[in-house]
């Protein structure tokens, strides 16, 4: 992307303001090829794979050719049920850390390769129980695949009308049906400015829509206080003069083991609170499967016995 004429004559809003995406979903449904089609590099690792590609939350950053900067940052499938509720923890820890002060909007990466499952459905329904459900107003839903539908020349609005799954009608109903259809193969460049473009669209009515205000909760809080007071008291360290070159390591190695001792209690806070949401997802799920298996069977014994 970086200077491309393209997209200098499509843009609509010319804001300096640096803007944080998180890029969320299950794995295989796109989300570095999302991010790296944002970017317009590739900057995030991404290959056709049964497993995640994605082992670690990073952030890659660009700068638009009005001047806007955009933090992009890229997640492991953080919601998957398969994953280690203890490292899904510190990489949610690590992803609020890397948002710094806060998220603009978090997309929502689904594929239109695959049917909308109850394990997506329960991912999440997990990330908006974590985070809270007021991150659902800085949501927007991408859905990826957009060669496949354009191949079979079916619309997005073809797509989820056919036959849209009552739990995705939730999901887009509680962002606004805030939703865009992503081609991550394509080589068009005026397609690729055409799709980044609608997306900052949206990204900046969902910034208007908060007041400008990005998303941020108590665990944001909490990590910006402790960052702040590690760096203040290092910088009072660094310039003072009243310390041996030895006390001045011995208060820097303290101040680091404080805050080293800080996150890894939030992120153990984090990891109890991640696997209590889970397990009763994982139970519900069970027990919706548990009805779902004898209803089927009450119905073929209904069958039999008419």
């Amino acid at each position: 992307m970086g200077g491309s004429a393209i997209l200098s004559d499509c843009w609509e809003f010319a804001s300096n303001e640096a803007r944080t995406l998180v890029l969320v979903g299950c794995t295989g449904d796109g989300k570095s090829s999302t991010g790296n089609s944002i970017l317009g590099r590739k900057a995030f690792r991404s290959m056709p794979q049964s497993a995640g590609v994605t082992s670690t939350c990073e952030i890659q950053r660009t700068q638009l050719p009005n001047g806007q900067i955009l933090d992009v940052i890229d997640t492991p499938g953080l919601f998957d049920f398969s994953a280690d509720p203890g490292i899904v923890g510190n990489e949610i820890v690590k992803c609020v850390d890397l948002a710094k002060d806060g998220i603009h909007a978090v997309l929502l990466v689904l594929s239109v390769r695959s049917r909308f499952s109850r394990e997506e459905q329960a991912a999440v329904q997990s990330f908006l129980e974590f985070f809270g459900y007021k991150i659902s107003d800085y949501m927007i839903v991408v859905f990826t695949g957009g060669d496949d539908l354009e191949y079979s020349d079916v619309t997005l609005d073809d797509y989820l009308g056919a036959d849209c799954p009552d739990p995705l009608k939730e999901i887009l109903s509680m962002c606004q049906n805030r939703l865009l259809l992503f081609d991550n193969r394509t080589k068009d460049p005026i397609k690729k400015a055409e799709q980044v473009k609608d997306l900052l669209f949206q990204v900046n009515l969902v910034v208007n829509n908060n007041g400008g205000k990005p998303y941020t909760n108590s665990l944001f809080k909490e990590l910006k206080e402790g960052a702040m007071n590690y760096h203040n008291q290092k910088a009072k360290v660094d310039s003072s003069a009243a310390y041996s070159e030895q006390e001045i390591k011995e208060l820097k190695d303290e101040m680091q083991r404080s805050y080293e001792e800080q996150i890894r209690r939030i992120s153990e806070a984090v990891e109890t609170k991640l696997k209590k949401t889970m397990e009763r997802l994982e139970k519900q799920l069970e027990e919706e499967h548990a009805a779902r298996i004898a209803a089927e069977q009450n119905a073929k014994e209904a069958r039999i016995a008419n």
